[in-house]
């Protein structure tokens, strides 16, 4: 299962219904959080979620409605009594920005550990999470992120038995370890697992126009989160110009992604009544829901069986 909660939906400044960018995954006690704007503390208190879990933060970039609340959040974790090592993930210049910041959070009690993205494209996994990080177009390096949680094959007792493995070890190997016997034989999960089962898949992206990266890493998401910064129609050459997407954009983009399902978010301030323009952005795709703070989804494994 992949817990997953929209904390803030907010672009550029935040309003008191609607707090600045910040979405939260949880999976098996880690937390990953991407983005961290202005009142994301509140958004947690909010929903009843701790910061202390986070192992993880993804920055898509450094203006200051996506990382402007992260200070306070390092303070909080601290005064938690977090001692676990942190793991911040984001494009060129991450390290020199977040010890900018912690002008006024120096001291904590946990190791920050950075990693900079430095091309196009980068995958990594960390506590249980496999991320793509991939370049969009923003009129500064900015980043979107794909995060998903791998499920591995069936055990097949016939396989188990053909290769002569010890049932001893059967349950270790269906969790992954790789084994030794008493004569020396190495056991690996494959020699008793079948093929790889669908996993959950959820692909976020924020300030960017359209890009062919975005659908390319958003193919066959449970989830898809995308920015809406304006649903106005009229409002499209002020999305060109300021390098952000329309809804109908991202529901296009949505589309051709074969995506399951769609949350529009990053919305303008400017922007008040967005479930009037709703009907027009489910003609292009009918999956397609507006993001709120506190929205929240338990995406779960497929039932294979």
């Amino acid at each position: 299962m992949l817990d997953i909660c929209l904390l803030g939906t907010g672009g550029m400044m935040p309003l008191p219904y609607r707090w600045l960018t910040a979405m939260m995954a949880r999976c098996d006690g880690s937390s990953l959080l991407i983005d961290c704007g202005e009142g994301t503390q509140i958004a947690l208190k909010e929903k009843g979620w701790s910061p202390k879990p986070i192992d993880v933060i993804c920055f898509t970039h450094y203006h200051g409605d996506h990382i402007g609340g992260l200070p306070g959040l390092l303070l909080t974790m601290g005064n938690a009594d977090r001692t676990e090592p942190l793991t911040m993930i984001g494009p060129r210049g991450l390290e020199r920005v977040v010890n900018a910041l912690r002008v006024i959070a120096p001291e904590l009690p946990f190791e920050i550990r950075f990693i900079e993205i430095t091309e196009p494209e980068m995958r990594l996994e960390l506590n249980g999470y496999c991320i793509h990080a991939f370049r969009v177009n923003h009129n500064v390096t900015c980043y979107g992120y794909s995060v998903e949680i791998k499920r591995a094959g069936k055990f097949d007792v016939e396989r188990a038995r053909a290769a002569a493995i010890p049932q001893k070890y059967w349950s270790r190997l269906q969790k992954g370890e790789i084994l030794s016997g008493e004569d020396g034989t190495v056991y690996t999960p494959e020699m008793v697992l079948g093929p790889a089962r669908r996993g959950i898949k959820m692909t976020y992206c924020t300030d960017t126009r359209p890009t062919e990266s975005i659908v390319a890493a958003a193919e066959g998401s449970d989830l898809f989160i995308c920015e809406g910064m304006y649903a106005e129609p009229e409002k499209l050459v002020k999305a060109k110009q300021y390098k952000h997407m329309t809804f109908y954009e991202a529901a296009d983009m949505a589309k051709r992604a074969g995506v399951r399902e769609m949350w529009l978010t990053h919305y303008s301030p400017s922007l008040v009544h967005a479930e009037n323009y709703l009907p027009q952005v489910r003609e292009i795709f009918p999956d397609a829901f507006l993001g709120k703070d506190g929205k929240n989804v338990e995406l779960m494994f497929e039932d294979e069986d």
